[in-house]
């Protein structure tokens, strides 16, 4: 008889969340899992194998009723910018997740989704590729801080508990249009920096209408070289991760093989697309995070690059019933 294997996700109604449950319920290789979505403010279609609870990870009692059964667990909640809640539903949330998995007759392996705010990504000086040794360093906010502290608190259950788990790195995840929108000068930015702050409004709206493609400088006045990674690329990575053993108490990077350089970009939407771009002064640095470890011990690749994220994001057409939201500030 087949074993069954029950995954827990939290965070499962977010972009990661979504595109891991619709790979993992697809893919034949994973007949044997069935998935668990804890959903708190959102929710999913229930189906055959996907069975969703409501709560937030914040309270003990939601974790232990959800993590009844569970072999596997993909920790994707967090709280971003939000000083009222994150410590609650990041650092104390993560403490329960830990606390039933380590005491469950049926847990195996969990995977946390971290990112490189904890090693402070553009915010600081990084002269040589960032591997997993890296120091952590978050930057000023309450969001860095909180992913400094869940690698922290997952590598001290590695040490008191011998704990099976892994921390896949990941930095700005990308999907649709995503790529396209962040270097938008209008109000329909995602996410930072928001160009139009550093230019003011009336030189903005100029940009909007040109189409005009920022170009990250750093203080040397160089294009910044800034990781990205696609949700294709961070869920086979994470498909990769499942019940491997080189897994096994192990931090990856998690991005594309190189980073994005602002200057190559824009040289390429001025080939491909005939759009102009103008150099933004910034204080933020080049940053190359080194995928080498999850490319040695997992087998893992990443299938886009800065022609294929860009192409794809510009290609995007949105349906009606897909408006573009953005569910947490920061």
């Amino acid at each position: 008889m087949t074993e069954m294997k029950r995954i827990l996700v939290t965070g499962a109604t977010g972009k990661v969340g979504q595109a891991f449950i619709r790979h993992l319920l697809t893919d034949p290789q994973f007949a044997k899992f069935s998935v668990r979505a804890l959903c708190h403010n959102r929710k999913l279609e229930p189906s055959d194998r996907l069975e969703v609870v409501g709560g937030s990870i914040e309270r003990q009692e939601v974790v232990e009723e959800a993590m009844q059964d569970v072999t596997h667990v993909l920790h994707l909640a967090t709280s971003k910018e939000t000083p009222e809640t994150i410590m609650d539903v990041a650092i104390k949330g993560l403490f329960w997740l830990l606390e039933a998995c380590r005491t469950s007759p049926t847990f195996r392996q969990f995977i946390l989704i971290g990112g490189d705010a904890g090693v402070g990504h553009f915010f600081y000086p990084h002269p040589i590729p960032v591997t997993e040794t890296q120091k952590h360093s978050a930057y000023p906010g309450c969001y860095a801080l909180s992913k400094v502290l869940e690698e922290v608190m997952l590598e001290q259950y590695f040490i008191q508990y011998d704990f099976n788990g892994c921390c896949l790195r990941a930095p700005w995840i990308m999907e649709k249009d995503d790529f396209k929108y962040q270097l938008s000068f209008g109000e329909d930015v995602f996410g930072g920096p928001r160009w139009r702050d550093l230019v003011g409004p009336e030189e903005a709206a100029e940009y909007v209408k040109t189409g005009t493609i920022p170009v990250m400088l750093d203080p040397q006045g160089q294009p910044v070289k800034r990781n990205y990674v696609h949700v294709e690329d961070l869920v086979s990575a994470i498909l990769k991760a499942l019940d491997h053993p080189k897994a096994r108490q192990q931090t990856f990077n998690i991005c594309m093989d190189e980073p994005v350089d602002y200057g190559e970009l824009a040289a390429y939407l001025t080939e491909a697309r005939g759009l102009p771009s103008v150099g933004i002064p910034t204080q933020f640095y080049s940053t190359w995070l080194d995928n080498n470890k999850a490319k040695l011990l997992l087998g893992w690749r990443p299938e886009y690059d800065l022609k294929k994220m860009t192409d794809a994001a510009w290609d995007y057409r949105r349906a009606e019933n897909d408006p573009r939201i953005i569910w947490y500030p920061g």
